[in-house]
């Protein structure tokens, strides 16, 4: 997830164990930021590479774009028996090989002459995505002091903001200067960097007991929990559809050479949102989701109607950004806040969900390339998005409340 990590987390300080730090362990905590760069980056980059992707794997766009959702139905179909399976595992030793099959899915990547080789390759990324997923967040948690952890978890959550402010426009442009292989296999070196820096700065922590593990369906009952699962399933969804084509979006429109500038706006205004989502999340979590949902709304009604004026793609992408930045901090909140005791469960589905929206995003979206046309994308979303504002808005007492705890 894509895409995609909740502030609770079942790798949580423990009954009994207590941290002992009385200010911000940075160089850890700047470690699992670069891995959650990793996370992200390696699911989003296909986005800024599909033409030149399906070129030289000898297929379409649409078929190239696969390679985001298979990556997505790794995440959603192993995320849940892979958390529960390796729950008592030590958490440096499981983050240490999340990261290698990071390297090792990277390296495929870039060296596959073959479409089918590929899809395994970003399967495989995609298994790797649903065990770091579950435990960053958590593990930032547990090396600092209770009144330091929302802080923590926010500089570890950075690395979403800038894979896609820096990672995905510079791997587009080295992309273009050189090989979309080439992306790939910068990437592997950042995942190798990675983990010797996890290795030499982050503490090792213990696993969970059986008693703490995910009991998802009771979760369910609980007030809230739906709500908040809907919209990160249908908000993720919209979202994926336009964002895994968007290469071949902007090629309609005569822009597929800014393609890397383009996400660059979109980046960079992804990183002010999460920022300002940072600062005023604890009481204005309803308010900021709204504004993201209608934000990104206006920015799709932009692209499907104002188009033809390149200036105004620009504005669209950076209202997108600024609307779609800080979603998953404030769907992993409100998950959190929701599920109370069960929270843990909650951030299984969430991150389940989040990934099934992934998949299908990257199959909706070539249907609609292959059927209706680019045009057609932004169009979707606008729709899509719809029914997300309305559950947000009706969701008053629980879920997205007035105000945050």
């Amino acid at each position: 997830m894509s895409t995609r990590s909740p502030v609770h987390d079942p790798s949580e300080t423990l009954p009994g164990q207590r941290v002992r730090r009385r200010e911000l362990p940075l160089s850890a905590l700047l470690a699992l930021a670069t891995a959650v760069f990793v996370t992200s980056l390696t699911e989003t980059l296909p986005a800024g590479v599909l033409p030149a992707m399906g070129a030289g794997l000898g297929v379409g766009e649409s078929a190239a774009g696969q390679a985001v959702t298979v990556y997505a139905v790794g995440t959603a179909l192993t995320a849940i028996p892979l958390t529960a399976a390796t729950a008592a595992w030590r958490r440096k030793r499981l983050l240490l090989t999340a990261m290698a099959a990071f390297a090792v899915a990277n390296t495929a990547t870039a060296l596959s002459s073959s479409y089918p080789l590929t899809l395994a390759a970003r399967f495989l990324a995609g298994v790797a995505a649903g065990l770091a997923w579950a435990l960053l967040a958590g593990y930032a948690r547990r090396l600092t002091p209770p009144h330091l952890q929302g802080r923590a978890i926010a500089i570890v959550m950075t690395g979403i903001p800038v894979a896609l402010s820096l990672g995905v426009p510079a791997g587009t442009f080295l992309a273009g200067a050189t090989d979309w292989r080439t992306a790939f296999l910068a990437m592997t070196a950042v995942a190798l960097g990675v983990i010797g820096w996890i290795a030499l700065s982050v503490p090792d922590q213990p696993g969970q007991p059986a008693e703490r593990r995910a009991r998802v369906l009771g979760a369910l009952a609980v007030p809230g929990v739906v709500p908040v699962l809907f919209v990160t399933l249908v908000f993720v969804l919209a979202h994926t559809v336009l964002y895994a084509y968007v290469a071949s979006y902007l090629d309609h429109l005569g822009l597929g050479g800014s393609t890397d500038l383009v996400l660059l706006v979109f980046g960079v205004a992804s990183l002010l949102s999460i920022w300002v989502t940072g600062a005023l999340i604890h009481g204005r979590l309803r308010a900021l989701t709204v504004a993201g949902a209608a934000l990104v709304a206006g920015a799709a009604a932009g692209l499907a109607l104002l188009s033809g004026t390149h200036l105004l793609v620009y504005l669209a992408a950076a209202m997108w950004g600024l609307g779609w930045g800080g979603v998953p901090t404030l769907l992993q909140t409100a998950g959190g806040e929701a599920g109370g005791d069960r929270a843990d469960a909650v951030q299984a589905m969430l991150v389940t969900l989040w990934n099934v929206a992934m998949a299908g995003g990257g199959v909706l979206g070539g249907l609609l390339l292959d059927t209706a046309g680019a045009g057609s994308l932004p169009w979707s979303v606008l729709a899509l998005l719809v029914p997300v504002l309305a559950v947000v808005i009706g969701a008053r007492r629980h879920g997205f409340p007035a105000r945050s705890s």
